[in-house]
């Protein structure tokens, strides 16, 4: 299979391209980012199965003469740090929702016969409850989140129109190696230049669902491969939680370091469009065949277990 992955330097797509490669896949990576700065990818370079192509992605023209002899895309390319969007709308706009209308008009020009997009929680905004695939009335919060909603509503009626079949996954929150952004790459960072006072963001007391990227990219090749016509979604996660005083914790753990003073800027939440709580309901997924590792505190456990000191100097 010729597997093409958008936003292919990135934490998670250089995940999922290691299983697609050991899949037996021939895989080509498209990103904006210059090869010499693809630092997550950099270990697959010389295989022979894999090949990188510096690329904006939400050049329709360009996306479409690179995609056409594929087999399925796994569009993975979005502004993935919501906090950093919500101080710039246009982030959002281009880099999530005008991405996915690119990569949906190459799909159509060259009939690509199966797209997956990766989604996230952040599609539902604040709403109570357990979460499944039939819950409405969904109103985001963040633009990331509105971009993402709105792209699923694009890739539903070009999977109609155009006959493919579209897989969506909506993420909770990702971890693992390599990640770039988000609340253990903050403390960690944060710790390494101030190891005896941590600032967390809101209370401490948002509690959310991790699943560790592995998990995660396991998943989507597996699902990918089942022969499920038309538009497919599924909410993914590890039916458990980990607060932010707890991730404060393991860190501070995992770096060595005690009686460190934490302080709070306030509020139920991180910043404003942060989400301070959620909870899905997998039953679907599960009956479908998703399974995981490790539940969402185990994969706070082994993030940090897998990040070096090479690593964290480099912060």
């Amino acid at each position: 299979m010729k597997a093409f992955v958008t936003g292919g330097a990135g934490f998670i797509a250089s995940h999922l391209e290691d299983v697609l490669i050991k899949a037996g896949c021939k895989v080509c990576a498209a990103d904006i980012i210059e090869p010499a700065k693809c630092h997550n990818i950099a270990h697959l370079k010389d295989n022979d199965r894999f090949t990188y192509r510096q690329l904006d992605v939400t050049d329709v023209n360009a996306l479409t003469k690179a995609t056409a002899d594929y087999d399925i895309i796994y569009h993975l390319a979005a502004n993935s740090d919501i906090q950093r969007g919500g101080q710039d709308p246009a982030m959002d706009y281009a880099m999530t929702f005008q991405t996915t209308r690119a990569v949906l008009e190459a799909v159509r020009t060259n009939r690509i016969p199966k797209i997956f997009f990766s989604s996230t929680s952040a599609v539902y905004g604040d709403i109570k409850g357990n979460l499944n695939e039939l819950t409405g009335g969904l109103k985001p919060i963040s633009y990331y989140g509105a971009a993402k909603l709105s792209s699923e509503a694009m890739i539903s009626a070009y999977s109609y129109m155009n006959d493919f079949d579209a897989l969506i996954f909506r993420f909770p929150n990702v971890i693992g190696p390599r990640l770039t952004h988000g609340v253990i790459f903050d403390f960690l960072h944060k710790l390494k230049h101030s190891p005896k006072k941590l600032e967390i963001l809101g209370n401490g007391k948002q509690n959310k669902q991790y699943v560790y990227v592995t998990d995660l990219v396991q998943g989507i090749w597996e699902f990918s491969q089942k022969k499920e016509p038309g538009l497919n979604l599924y909410n993914v996660s590890t039916e458990s939680y980990t607060d932010v005083d707890t991730i404060a914790d393991l860190v501070c753990e995992r770096l060595g370091l005690k009686d460190v003073e934490y302080s709070y800027t306030g509020g139920n939440c991180g910043w404003k469009g942060d989400v301070p709580s959620f909870g899905y309901d997998i039953a679907k997924a599960k009956a479908a065949g998703w399974k995981f590792k490790y539940n969402s505190t185990e994969a706070v456990r082994e993030t940090l277990r897998q990040v070096d000191v090479a690593y964290i100097s480099s912060l």
